[in-house]
């Protein structure tokens, strides 16, 4: 069995396009939309591929058209993308966003999985480190081998007891330096974390072109070309947005 899990894709097409793996399955772990400006071929995307989805919290946001606002930062290009998404979304897709769980359990080759964006504490807002004191108390209860989540853009695996977590990273928006779509494959073997390189000059002349304001079109193109964003003034936004 060879799965791929891909979460955090944010509207961002040519990054998504760059993840060319074959796979038995594939798990989506959540945040189809907002900062990209173009969701709607990513929402198909993942209709068509994903055999198990869950819901993250940019998804519930847009499909429940709920509006931020923010200074800078994350949550201020939140602010600004999510009219754009809502704006795009069809009323089957934002049905779609809306109606995928927000926790998911199944049980693969007799391994079983818990997918959530965040954590099982917190579905949607969590962050949630590599840290195994952090997700020791997030665990308790839980009976799976393998908890597959996503939400920090930053990829990650980490054991705790008889649990295995699994963050693959960002598709669409790294945000560990490295601007390569980041995605992973479990098989029988381990996982395997893995980075493709896609045209980000061609998502950054997307921004560039858009009615956004100048300061988020700057913000974006740091973001699509460094995979991080640098603190401003003492207010960068929290990492959870």
């Amino acid at each position: 069995m060879r799965i791929l899990l891909v979460s955090d894709i944010h509207a961002n097409p040519a990054a998504l396009a760059a993840v060319r793996e074959e796979f038995d399955a594939c798990f989506f772990l959540g945040d189809l939309v907002d900062y990209g400006l173009d969701p709607n071929p990513c929402i198909a995307w993942v209709r068509a591929n994903a055999t198990h989805a869950v819901r993250g919290n940019h998804d519930h946001g847009a499909a429940q058209e709920v509006y931020l606002q923010g200074v800078n930062g994350y949550r201020y290009l939140t602010g600004v993308t999510r009219p754009i998404t809502c704006a795009l979304l069809s009323e089957d897709d934002r049905r779609y966003l809306a109606g995928l769980p927000m926790t998911k359990y199944l049980t693969l080759d007799r391994k079983r999985f818990l997918l959530v964006h965040a954590t099982p504490r917190d579905p949607f807002d969590e962050y949630a480190p590599p840290d195994p004191v952090f997700w020791k108390r997030r665990l308790d209860g839980i009976d799976v081998d393998f908890v597959c989540v996503g939400h920090t853009h930053v990829p990650y695996t980490l054991k705790v007891g008889n649990v295995t977590v699994i963050n693959p990273g960002s598709v669409g928006l790294p945000r560990d330096g490295d601007p390569r779509a980041s995605y992973a494959v479990l098989t029988p073997d381990g996982i395997e974390f893995k980075r493709a390189e896609y045209p980000v000059e061609d998502t950054v002349k997307q921004v560039r072109e858009s009615n956004l304001p100048e300061m988020a079109k700057t913000l974006l193109t740091e973001a699509y070309r460094t995979g991080k964003l640098e603190r401003r003034n003492g207010n960068h936004e929290s990492k959870s947005m």
